[in-house]
């Protein structure tokens, strides 16, 4: 199994997937075409969506096909060489592959080898849930239930900071909740500009910045790009 999974899609002053460029290309050395998720997006068509996504991964000589082209979705999935799910809201991107009854066939590509590269919303229905979504349920799915490809959650777009005179739950405080709820699980704050690489039995942290790790009935903790995070496939 191979899964490249990413906090954002742009950082700050940069490019769209600017950061994530040069381990895109790598990841997906090899593979000249991919089929593209588009269903998370809200606020653009997703044409417009395929378009934006399009323009960088020329830059890589890759050729995307957006999903919503395909009145099979199943056999397009099926037959693709790589799958990409990019952001947006993580509750109409599962939504939309609940409706079209693609979460099985998704799995099965990419534990059959086929890559995933998904970033925000795409990294989140990566996990067993989209319960660490930072995002609001704008529509309703059949369930939380996601494409479970890992066993850990991720809360993309991790931040600590709190807005000045903002009295509300912080985002630590809401992962504390989830993990009263959800005991056995751990969650990883993945830091924009961060990324999860997962390579057949390794998993390794990508980027500058640290993870925050959460489980329950411990203390939250940091973990460097280059630490051992195998204790996440337990």
């Amino acid at each position: 199994m191979r899964l490249l999974l990413i906090s954002n899609s742009t950082n700050p002053g940069e490019p769209y997937l600017e950061h994530a460029r040069g381990q895109i290309d790598l990841f997906l050395k090899g593979i000249d075409k991919v089929i593209f998720i588009p269903y998370a997006a809200v606020t653009i068509s997703f044409d417009e969506y395929e378009k934006q996504v399009q323009k960088k991964f020329s830059e890589m000589g890759i050729e995307i096909e957006s999903l919503h082209h395909y009145r099979d979705a199943k056999k397009a999935v099926k037959e693709a060489k790589g799958i990409v799910v990019g952001g947006g809201n993580t509750f109409r991107l599962l939504k939309m592959i609940q409706q079209q009854d693609l979460t099985e066939t998704i799995r099965f590509r990419v534990l059959d080898g086929v890559p995933y590269v998904g970033w925000s919303a795409g990294a989140n229905i990566a996990c067993p849930t989209i319960c660490t979504s930072n995002d609001m349920p704008i529509v309703e799915p059949d369930s939380f239930n996601a494409i479970n490809l890992v066993r850990f959650q991720i809360n993309p777009h991790f931040t600590e900071e709190v807005p000045q005179n903002h009295a509300g739950e912080t985002r630590e405080e809401r992962i504390e909740e989830f993990t009263i709820m959800d005991p056995s699980v751990y969650v990883v704050g993945l830091r924009e500009g961060s990324m999860i690489l997962i390579d057949q039995a390794s998993i390794n942290l990508l980027g500058s910045k640290t993870a925050r790790i959460f489980k329950y009935g411990s203390l939250p903790r940091e973990v460097k790009p280059g630490e051992d995070l195998d204790f996440l496939f337990e």
